[in-house]
């Protein structure tokens, strides 16, 4: 089995259009793209993806296959995660602005939603609408979930109701720009009950919704 070099990650699916391990992202995500439910995760080596891949995906995905225990200090600081709740994250690339975000079941890492990739974005404005758009999915399905983020500029800016983003409009953002307004106008128009939680990376590891591109 091949060793990773220079960063070069493996991609297992689990659940997808296509199963088994992808040596690219661009291979991995025309095997999940638009499969609701898809559950992946990216590995350093290819002898670890198809490991994982032959092995049950919930001792891979999110809060389960963190091999750190809490410390008494963090477990009092921060406690556990509640599983029963949606997961938001985003990725954007810092060169080409190309942005994605995603929502995922705690838990199983199941995916809920998935949106992108935009041009000409930014991480903040990609956790943004991550969590307006787990709003709107919880509330049209009628579900109580809390929703984790790792962003605080993205918790700020859905309390104000205001993404105030310093990217500039485009006409290759202007559809990115187009959603920002919904969003806004959506937290304006709407109310909820479920939580916005901060996930603590420092305590807990990757958020669930984390793309594994780091």
């Amino acid at each position: 089995m091949a060793k990773s070099k220079s960063g070069k990650k493996y991609y297992t699916v689990w659940r997808g259009n296509e199963t088994g391990v992808f040596d690219s992202w661009k291979a991995c995500s025309r095997a999940v793209e638009g499969y609701p439910g898809a559950i992946y995760k990216s590995f350093p080596d290819e002898e670890k993806a198809w490991e994982a891949y032959e092995d049950n995906y919930a001792n891979h995905i999110g809060i389960n296959n963190k091999k750190e225990k809490l410390t008494p200090e963090q477990l009092r600081k921060y406690g556990r995660p509640v599983m029963d709740s949606i997961s938001v994250d985003a990725a954007c690339n810092g060169k080409t602005g190309r942005m994605e975000y995603q929502g995922v079941d705690t838990k199983s890492g199941a995916v809920f939603f998935k949106m992108g990739p935009f041009e000409k974005g930014s991480n903040n404005i990609g956790e943004f609408l991550a969590i307006v758009h787990a709003l709107a999915w919880c509330k049209k399905h009628q579900i109580n979930r809390p929703i984790y983020t790792d962003s605080k500029t993205a918790l700020t800016w859905v309390k104000n109701k205001k993404a105030k983003t310093k990217v500039t409009p485009s006409v290759e953002n202007a559809s990115l720009f187009e959603l920002i307004q919904r969003a806004e106008h959506w937290l304006k128009q709407n109310t909820w009950t479920n939580d916005i939680l901060k996930w603590h990376t420092e305590a807990w590891g990757e958020i669930p919704a984390d793309f594994g591109r780091k």
